[in-house]
């Protein structure tokens, strides 16, 4: 077993706790686990939708899915400015992450499971959480698709409230400087409405100055003027080895995006950039001060250019094998005891012949959710 970074999981008493490549997925017993909620609530919901679609039938929904606004701008060479490499910060670096995997669905209806994990980084040391939600939706894929988007931004910016709030409380106890800490997203700056993070996160972050980021892992809608890949076409106008290109786009809270549009080269050895988007009430800072911080977080050699707390966020929110298979008996129970396992079943089956055929048993074994519909 081999150990690329000393970072450490820290339990509330201070126990420390090594993390490697190939346990770090599968330890669910560190950290804190998150629960406000019992299984029993998500499974009686899931048999109330379920019955309901066996006596009644599926309601047509006209939901569409909306997309990003697809973003094309000319990019001057002006704009990109070098960072400075850190080597050291006694800022923290929060993140939040959310995995859905299906557990079981047909044509009509699907059941998930939403695994949302957050992971505070402050200098060598790793704290973290997890909570888990079972999800019932009942329509088409395009229904289903929109539904768990929302549903999973939703659950990502309750637990980062959450976090950040107790963040701040014990910043003040410990008298940390709130504004040394960093919040950073998965995705878009994005606030307000459907599939989009909640604005009560937007404003708490505001009110305390917290640096509040939001950085994607993929940007198909960012286009230069010819219509080619904006990012890749940033990068070969870059003349230095870690930078940031600001603004691509300024925030427009009109459109939801409540963050200018920047993007990222956090490492020199690595040749992947990202969006970044900054919230507007921080855009009127020095931008280069305030994003050479995470050149001290992109350093992990497992996800190199890339911040390490959104790393072991969505790696923390990977649930198991063996998690996935017992929420998966517990719904065939659920189901069985009111009578609609056989009835259900067989529409799973009628929809599961391309997993069988590729050796899967059950649906989390196959893709990921955005390829189960």
């Amino acid at each position: 077993m081999t150990c690329f970074l000393a970072f450490f999981i820290r339990k509330k008493h201070k126990t420390a706790f090594c993390i490697s490549k190939n346990t770090v997925c599968s330890t669910t017993v560190l950290g804190r686990v998150q629960m406000n909620y019992t299984l029993e609530g998500d499974l009686a919901e899931m048999e109330q939708k379920l019955k309901f679609y066996v006596d009644k039938g599926r309601v047509a929904s006209g939901a569409e899915i909306r997309d990003e606004p697809m973003i094309s701008v000319k990019i001057t060479p002006s704009l990109i400015k070098p960072l400075r490499s850190l080597d050291s910060f006694s800022g923290s670096f929060i993140a939040v992450d959310c995995s859905t995997r299906t557990l079981k669905r047909a044509n009509n209806w699907g059941i998930y499971l939403m695994r949302v994990s957050c992971v505070t980084v402050k200098e060598r040391a790793v704290d973290w959480s997890y909570s888990e939600r079972v999800c019932t939706v009942v329509g088409d894929a395009h229904t289903r698709r929109s539904y768990l988007q929302d549903f999973r931004i939703e659950l990502e910016s309750q637990v980062a409230l959450n976090t950040l709030t107790e963040a701040i409380s014990n910043s003040y106890l410990e008298l940390d400087d709130v504004r040394s800490m960093y919040l950073i997203l998965d995705g878009g700056g994005y606030f307000g409405g459907e599939r989009k993070f909640r604005v009560a996160l937007y404003e708490e972050c505001k009110k305390h100055g917290i640096n509040l980021l939001a950085i994607s892992k993929n940007s198909p809608s960012l286009h230069d003027d010819k219509g080619r890949d904006l990012l890749s076409t940033t990068y070969m106008m870059a003349t230095y080895d870690i930078w940031a290109c600001h603004p691509v786009q300024k925030a427009d809270k009109d459109k939801s995006l409540y963050g200018d549009i920047a993007i990222v080269k956090l490492c020199a050895d690595s040749p992947h950039v990202f969006r970044c988007d900054i919230m507007d009430y921080l855009a009127q800072n020095d931008i280069c001060e305030l994003l050479s911080p995470l050149t001290i977080v992109s350093k992990d050699p497992r996800c190199l250019g890339y911040p390490i707390s959104l790393y072991l966020a969505h790696e923390f929110s990977t649930p198991s094998n063996s998690m996935l298979l017992f929420y998966h008996d517990q719904i065939e129970e659920k189901l069985s005891d009111a009578g609609l396992l056989e009835t259900l079943r067989r529409e799973e089956r009628v929809c599961s012949f391309a997993d069988e055929i590729h050796g899967a048993k059950y649906a989390f074994e196959w893709e990921w959710w955005d390829d189960q519909f």
